[in-house]
């Protein structure tokens, strides 16, 4: 791990290069690429990981920002953008860009808004494609940051990333280290309630948009909460299934009896019957919706449900630095002899306090019989 850590702040290199001036800074991002920047980014273009540009680069993070891809945030973070909103006003009058596909981001937009960078999601660099040559053609330099694949090397890298191009690389290694002690702690964890032999525990996760009439995505191994209960060390069902998202089909869900069952919820604008979570939503609500997926059919015969292990945890807690929290629950849910001192929801409560300018009222990780 230790090495891993040294491998990302090496890739990183916030530090001067020889034979630049004194304010240039040169950045790796996650994908290796090296871009030059004048200095601390003033003018930034931000296409996803909100919560996390503004945890790196601290107070007056968006003061600096001129564009962001608005419906990534406002409709599918729907609470937490009314929550930051609440204490940064400046977030609602940010140019939107569009979305994060190449049909969504207008390159026009984003040119004339004359900014120093453009921070984007890597899916969103994939499917740009030419149009993002066009914008580092037109002097935007784009930083590609990736916490979705859920693998702390890329966490890290994507962290420093980000704290070299803001002005802040202290602050994201302090995030980037204690990110990766967290993780740690949980492998260690996980492995000693496994070391005698003990299969993993069968585990499945779904979204909660559809509400339980539909069947909803399911997660891969290595994507998003997929990744997230295999560094939890459950076994996926979805694992070696389907590629990265997809509904599975409700028979196979059934035949393989998932011991513990996770929900993923959010407060989308268009998610009507969705699990309900997030900042302000209270812990019963997302309980009654929660426990609506226990009547599907054929579903109280599995031992998720026979033992009343289902949970809801908050979609907007994946792929963020503070998904270590996160983690910890579905580790928890998994193996709960071996998190009984670990509070997953301190944890998580911390983090804001410490980093962002919000606490974290709400529900972000609720259990069936809680």
């Amino acid at each position: 791990m230790k090495k891993l850590v040294l491998a990302a702040l090496i890739a990183v290199a916030g530090a001067m290069a020889p034979g630049l001036s004194h304010a240039e800074i040169v950045v790796k991002d996650v994908l290796g690429r090296e871009r030059t920047l004048e200095g601390p980014a003033q003018r930034v273009i931000l296409g996803f990981y909100f919560e996390d540009f503004l945890a790196i680069t601290g107070e007056g993070a968006y003061d600096r920002v001129v564009g962001i891809s608005k419906s990534a945030w406002h409709d599918w973070r729907n609470s937490q953008w009314k929550a930051y909103s609440a204490v940064i006003p400046r977030i609602e009058e940010l140019e939107d860009v569009g979305g994060l596909g190449a049909t969504g981001f207008s390159l026009e937009k984003a040119i004339a808004l004359n900014a120093d960078v453009a921070i984007l999601p890597v899916s969103t660099f994939n499917a740009l494609g030419e149009a993002a040559d066009r914008l580092e053609a037109a002097g935007i330099p784009i930083i590609v940051a990736d916490y979705n694949a859920q693998t702390v090397e890329k966490h890290v890298a994507s962290t420093l990333a980000i704290g070299a191009v803001m002005g802040t690389p202290e602050r994201a290694r302090q995030l980037a280290d204690e990110y990766v002690a967290a993780v740690k702690d949980i492998e260690a964890r996980v492995s000693k309630a496994l070391e005698d032999g003990r299969e993993p525990v069968r585990a499945y996760v779904e979204l909660g948009k559809k509400g339980p009439g539909e069947y909803d995505r399911s997660f891969a191994d290595g994507y998003m909460w997929g990744g997230m209960i295999d560094l939890a060390g459950g076994r996926n069902i979805a694992g070696h299934v389907i590629e990265r998202s997809a509904p599975l089909a409700p028979e196979y869900v059934l035949d393989q009896n998932p011991e513990v069952v996770f929900i993923a919820g959010s407060y989308w604008v268009d998610g009507s019957d969705a699990v309900v979570m997030g900042f302000g939503v209270d812990e019963n609500r997302t309980r009654e919706r929660l426990n609506a997926y226990a009547g599907r059919a054929g579903w109280q015969n599995i031992d998720a449900v026979k033992n009343s292990r289902m949970h809801a945890i908050y979609h907007g807690g994946a792929r963020t630095l503070h998904d270590y929290a996160a983690l910890q629950y579905l580790a928890k849910a998994m193996y709960p002899e071996a998190f009984e001192d670990v509070d997953p929801g301190e944890t998580l409560r911390t983090y804001y306090e410490r980093y962002l300018p919000i606490a974290a009222d709400g529900a972000f990780m609720v259990g069936q019989g809680e």
